[in-house]
């Protein structure tokens, strides 16, 4: 998009700043997607743990884990959790949750961690979004540096097959009295959501952007990264994986 369209304000991301810096740090982002399926992510949860044959108490990483719903969830069920994430609000606001076994931390996810991890979940479509295309075999690198000898690994992405087959092109969704005008296109090897609204007077434009990795993209990723794909899914039930009709891209490694 050219300035000439979008004139900078003060609420657009400086083009020196990742979309996801600012985006999943304001407000908005929570109030555009606060109607998602918690029921739905609790039934995954429970699937994922229960395949993986957690044991009681496991050490748990909830990689990009926003205002840590899943971290807390993973809690209740028994788990030490770490939740992590970039954004210092999300991470503020799940600090409130904080207990002996539930922590939370303001970390990027192409750095390992010192501590080793029984299990590393990396939930809902929270992969690709970096400028770089290196960062993400960068972080799938971390993630392996950061599993115990007998940890599991999870990624749970967009099937990118499925979504570019029933992309809406646009849609105004209303939520809290916002018009959130939204745009999908498919440019460069990457999946696009403009968001422009206004609020109180002013105007606001967001960007998503997200790499559309297939399972052979993630294949060779891994391959590169030393890293073993042991199972794939291809929903939250865990019922298997079809290239073109799956909703989800849910990989199991190690």
């Amino acid at each position: 998009m050219s300035a000439a369209q979008n004139p900078p304000t003060e609420n657009q991301p400086k083009s020196s700043e990742n979309w996801y810096t600012s985006w999943f740090d304001s407000p908005y982002y929570h109030i555009l997607y606060k109607e998602r399926n918690y029921r739905e992510a609790q039934v995954f949860m429970d699937n994922l743990t229960h395949y993986l044959n957690l044991p009681e108490k496991a050490k748990v990483l909830d990689l990009a884990c926003g205002k840590g719903r899943h971290s807390i969830y993973l809690n209740q069920l028994g788990f030490d959790v770490l939740g992590a994430d970039l954004s210092e609000n999300s991470i503020a606001e799940a600090s409130k949750n904080t207990n002996e076994t539930l922590h939370f931390k303001v970390h990027d996810m192409r750095e390992p961690f010192e501590e080793k991890y029984d299990a590393i979940f990396n939930l809902f479509t929270s992969f690709g979004y970096f400028e770089n295309d290196e960062d993400n075999l960068t972080t799938l690198k971390a993630i392996k540096e950061s599993l115990s000898e007998y940890g599991f690994a999870a990624i749970d992405f967009m099937n990118v097959n499925q979504v570019l087959e029933t992309l809406v092109p646009e849609e105004t969704k209303t939520v809290e009295g916002i018009d959130f005008n939204i745009k999908r296109y498919l440019k460069d090897g990457h999946i696009y959501k403009e968001i422009d609204f206004e609020d109180k007077g002013q105007k606001f434009h967001f960007t998503e952007k997200v790499k559309a990795l297939t399972l052979k993209d993630f294949e060779e990723l891994m391959e590169e990264a030393g890293i073993y794909l042991l199972d794939i899914f291809g929903d939250y039930k865990l019922k298997k994986f079809h290239k073109t009709d799956s909703e989800r891209l849910i990989m199991i490694f190690k």
